[in-house]
């Protein structure tokens, strides 16, 4: 497994797993008709606007054999200087695995290194596995909560947080700055990086 930036060519890919780990994770939280209906090419169209878009979210994409994806998350700056995790997504097959671990920790460390101090995201109320994914990863509610429809069904969601603070560096760390380097300049140049 690999890590490294979305481009623009990973828009489908996105959806593919977007719209898989929805119906997986939220079957029997969001209603199976809304679910059922999620298209992956509209979801294509979607991401392909986001990752082409001037102020466009960071996305992360964590590919598996073959340089296929097989997750990936999303972060932008909010008005008040922190980040959003606006999204974090496996497909179902790779769960469990490791995948969402890895690709969690790339996520903190490019937080970091794009200079946030702290991020914020939102989780269903209902989505136990998720929660604890995230309070594994030093998220924790800090007491805000919206109910909001989806689907026709109205949902709890809490919001999370995570102190992002550069710790220290140490010899321990050596590993981790490693694979952010690899992560950072293992991706694939982008258009305007391939400009002479």
């Amino acid at each position: 497994m690999s890590i490294r930036e979305a481009l623009p060519e990973d828009a489908a890919a996105l959806a593919v797993v977007h719209v898989l780990s929805w119906r997986a994770a939220y079957r029997g939280l969001v209603p199976d008709p809304y679910l059922d209906a999620l298209d992956t090419e509209e979801r294509a169209v979607v991401w392909r606007d986001r990752l082409t878009a001037p102020d466009r979210p960071t996305v992360l994409v964590a590919t598996g054999d073959g340089g296929r994806v097989v997750a990936f998350s999303c972060f932008r700056p909010c008005p008040d200087g922190t980040a959003e995790l606006a999204a974090l997504y496996a497909l179902p097959e790779v769960w469990g695995a490791g995948v969402g671990r890895a690709l969690m920790s790339a996520t903190t460390e490019a937080l970091v290194t794009a200079g946030f101090r702290a991020a914020a995201l939102w989780v269903f109320a209902g989505n136990a596995r998720g929660r604890r994914f995230y309070e594994a990863a030093g998220w924790r509610p800090d007491g805000t909560a919206v109910r909001e429809e989806t689907g026709g069904r109205v949902l709890e969601e809490l919001r999370y947080r995570r102190d992002l603070l550069p710790r220290p560096s140490t010899s321990q760390d050596t590993d981790l700055i490693i694979r952010h380097s690899r992560i950072r300049w293992g991706h694939a140049p982008t258009p305007r990086e391939s400009l002479p």
